[in-house]
């Protein structure tokens, strides 16, 4: 099926045929195929007439032996004839004589038989070299699996495939060829321009519209599956009666003078209604921010905090740390020290906002823990992450206004920021005659809003119930070019390029599925709530996910936030992919002279496309930023955020920058649908467990004084790294050919990301539970910070909470090294 779409258009005459090479099955290789085939039978013909003749030769003697026997080769071997001369006889010699003529004919006989052994023997040998060399060649093109390094794959006699219909093998080196080949830069262009024309947001008219499009070329391309998720869920908009608003207090409350804030900018699922306090400077709103500020003794109890964006901190962590020092209300600015704001050298002017959500968590946050289906009927309930505390951004120029006029401490060092005319004071108090507050009013509503999420799926031959998983953002509430922009432009070309592919010839071993998101903005809705709605079984399906979101802020820099599982995967497609901005060598030769590729492999953040996968929903997941070295790309989340800012940004390289992200995700989910065992790295949690072990073993005196013990953690990682080591050692002295072992050790490597899943918390309360990269009391940073305090603040220790902390982490760390075994009498458990 060819793609007509006007806009995101599938050009069916890019689609060649495939390469006439014996690795792809076509036709040129057939023909050779039979023609040697041919061949071979004439020349097991002639030397089949050639025994013939030998044996004949041997057995006639006489005359036919005196004419010779001719061979295969046209060349007459004479065989020599006996000589019989007659002589006067004596007497009495009668006898001698016909004894010697008797004697001279068995002689020949014998040695007429000893050649016909001997030529018996020596054409056996060749017809059955010949049969043998014959028959390896017109069973290869065949073979399943052809060679030990993974590097071959069967193509699919699916109907409709393109290929031959004797079946062939595709070498990985053609897949990837294949892959670079098909993609299209100037396409990725082209789509989001397209898609990024105007502020789509979810239920909005050109919402819909982008929607229908995704959908439509998706049909069009050469899928097995197309189909839509559909979703109610409570979404937050500004009100269109009311305007969020900021006034200067005095005392007893009445109205100073009002600031003026952007009518646009807002921060979803804050808190409504009114707030007044003094206003304190809390830097980046990070935890050690506010600690810092306890310690120097500045009242937060009743105040509103004035934060910067950045500080590696999303929006909603910054409302949540304000929440719990006491604080009523957050005001977050975007500062010129990390958001450039000079226009004329593209940055936000000074009266630009920055908006974010301010949910801690992901999903509809009425409906945690379960999905937002039309159909159900729900209990009252909300998030534990929804802020009670109202969350607003404003610009620089009003946090100008607010921040020159505080009073009272000094900033800590590396506080101060570039805001003009401003000294760095802590507040709350304000300086002049009379006492002056804030006071801030906050008037979001909350809306129902249908939610579709787009699916498109490959089906793998193989193991088709085993899905890697590819997907982006779709909504915005500006024309979003980075925000949606580029994440959708990328998943239509890797959706195109993979149908392209499956046209000529290759079908992955597993499926693919290219999902287009809605809700992003807000938290991630439609992603978490089809995660929620098959959260009991996805870690049975779901091999991996990639997240395309974001991944174009810049050319020079490529960071890459990933599960451990799925580490290993980057180095090798780095090796094959060339750096954007440096033509002739790749990312991985330039990562290197930076430190090695690790350094480029970063932890999940809350606020990424793909932190839900794993942290919720145990699934191993990535997704990748390509960034600016000396400056940043301010506009995300902003109304200014458009192709044309970010083309200029890359000086028009924004083609070569999506394809060079394009091959790296083709590639990895590439080696994922192909290889017979994942290639993720089971083995890599043993060394984040060593790193707490390291750590007990540092406060072993004071635990030990209060009657605890690490010997059950330290056991619990001995016996999750021996099953790891186990299973790698199984795999590697097992017959991966074989499809039910292979799926056997796939479906255990598969389940190692849910088994960090702790079962000991509540998924509605808790519903990041993964004890290494989720949040709560159970997670291992939780238990690190709190053993902390035993060097830090000894008489903040709680005793009891550390306890159950423990324990927590220990029993889940256990039960993935119980299940990482195997069957129950492959665990060790000796009497």
């Amino acid at each position: 099926m060819s793609a007509k779409g006007a806009e995101l258009q599938i050009d069916e005459h890019s689609v060649g045929g495939a390469p006439d090479r014996r690795e792809y099955g076509g036709g040129a290789y057939r023909r050779s195929l039979i023609r040697q085939t041919a061949e071979g039978q004439q020349v097991l013909k002639k030397m089949m007439d050639s025994v013939t003749g030998l044996i004949s030769g041997a057995a006639g003697g006489g005359a036919q032996a005196n004419e010779g026997v001719e061979e295969g080769g046209g060349v007459r071997r004479r065989v020599p004839a006996v000589e019989l001369k007659l002589v006067p006889l004596e007497e009495g010699s009668e006898v001698t004589l016909n004894s010697d003529i008797t004697s001279a004919v068995m002689l020949q006989q014998q040695m007429d038989r000893r050649k016909a052994v001997v030529y018996l023997t020596l054409s056996g040998l060749l017809i059955f070299t010949t049969a043998f060399l014959l028959g390896y060649v017109a069973f290869r093109g065949m073979c399943r699996l052809c060679g030990n390094d993974g590097d071959l794959i069967p193509l699919s006699d699916a109907p409709g495939a393109q290929h031959s219909p004797e079946g062939g093998v595709m070498y990985m080196a053609e897949l990837r060829e294949m892959l670079k080949k098909y993609l299209k830069e100037e396409r990725i262009e082209n789509t989001l321009r397209r898609v990024s024309r105007a502020s789509h947001p979810p239920g909005s008219s050109e919402g819909n519209a982008v929607a229908r499009e995704i959908l439509q070329n998706l049909q069009n391309l050469r899928m097995d599956h197309t189909w839509t998720d559909s979703h109610y869920a409570t979404l937050q908009f500004p009100s269109r009666t009311q305007r969020n608003a900021l006034w200067l207090v005095d005392s007893e409350g009445a109205e100073l003078e009002e600031i003026q804030l952007d009518s646009e900018g807002y921060c979803a699922y804050s808190a409504t209604g009114k707030a007044t306090g003094g206003v304190v400077y809390v830097n980046y709103g990070r935890r050690e921010d506010f600690d810092q500020l306890r310690a120097m003794g500045v009242a937060l109890n009743g105040s509103i905090a004035v934060a910067r964006v950045g500080g590696a901190v999303s929006f909603a962590e910054k409302v949540w740390h304000a929440q719990e020092a006491g604080l009523v209300g957050v005001l977050i600015y975007p500062d010129p020290a990390d958001v450039p704001q000079d226009p004329r050298r593209l940055g936000l002017h000074s009266n630009a906002v920055i908006s974010e959500h301010v949910h801690l968590g992901s999903g509809d946050p009425f409906t945690p823990g379960f999905p937002s289906f039309n159909h159900t009927q729900f209990p009252s309930t909300q998030s534990s992450g929804l802020p009670i505390i109202l969350a607003q951004p404003i610009s620089a120029n009003v946090a100008s206004k607010l921040l020159s006029q505080l009073s009272g401490a000094g900033c800590p060092r590396g506080w101060q920021g570039r805001l003009p005319y401003v000294q760095c004071v802590l507040g709350p108090g304000f300086t002049g005659p009379g006492e002056r507050r804030v006071k801030m009013a906050v008037y979001n509503t909350m809306k129902p809003v249908l939610l579709n999420n787009i699916f498109a799926s490959i089906e793998g031959k193989n193991e088709p119930d085993h899905y890697i998983i590819i997907g982006a953002q779709r909504d915005s509430w500006g024309p979003g070019a980075v925000k949606s922009g580029v994440g959708t432009a990328l998943l239509m070309e890797l959706a195109r390029t993979f149908s392209n592919m499956v046209e000529n010839g290759f079908y992955p071993r597993r499926s693919l599925l290219f999902v287009s998101w809605d809700g992003g903005d807000f938290g991630n809705v439609g992603a978490t709530e089809w995660l929620e709605g098959y959260l009991t079984m996805l870690h049975l399906k779901a091999v991996a996910y990639f997240s395309l979101d974001q991944a174009i802020l810049g050319d020079d820099i490529l960071s890459v936030y990933t599960s451990p599982l799925l580490a290993d995967l980057i180095e090798g497609a780095l090796k094959q992919v060339e750096h954007p901005k440096h033509t002739g060598q790749s990312i991985l030769s330039l990562v290197r002279r930076q430190g090695g590729w690790r350094n480029i492999v970063k932890p999940l953040y809350l606020n990424s496309g793909a932190y839900s996968f794993t942290a919720f929903g145990g699934v191993p997941a990535m997704q990748l930023h390509f960034t600016e070295d000396a400056r940043s790309y301010p506009f995300v989340n902003t109304q200014l955020d458009s192709v044309g800012r970010l083309q200029e940004l890359l000086q028009g390289r924004l083609g070569s920058v999506g394809r060079a992200v394009t091959e790296l995700v083709g590639l990895m989910a590439l080696k994922l649908s192909h290889d017979h065992i994942l290639p993720l790295d089971v083995t890599c949690y043993s060394n984040t467990a060593q790193q707490l072990s390291s750590t007990l073993n540092q406060h072993t005196k004071q635990l030990q004084s209060r009657g605890l013990s690490p010997q059950w953690v330290f056991s619990a990682r001995g016996d999750y790294s021996r099953a790891a080591k186990n299973l790698h050692e199984a795999i590697k002295n097992s017959d991966i050919q074989d499809e039910r072992l292979a799926r056997l050790y796939n479906t255990r490597i598969m389940r190692v990301e849910y088994y960090f899943l702790s079962q000991y918390v509540s998924v509605v309360e808790t519903p990041f539970r993964h004890v290494f990269h989720g949040r709560g009391d159970h997670t291992l940073s939780a238990l690190a910070d709190h053993l902390s305090l035993l060097h830090s603040a000894p008489h903040l220790f709680d005793e009891a909470r550390f306890r159950r902390q423990l324990a927590l982490f220990t029993w889940t760390l256990q039960g993935a090294a119980n299940a990482l075994s195997g069957d129950v009498w492959n665990i060790d458990n000796p009497l």
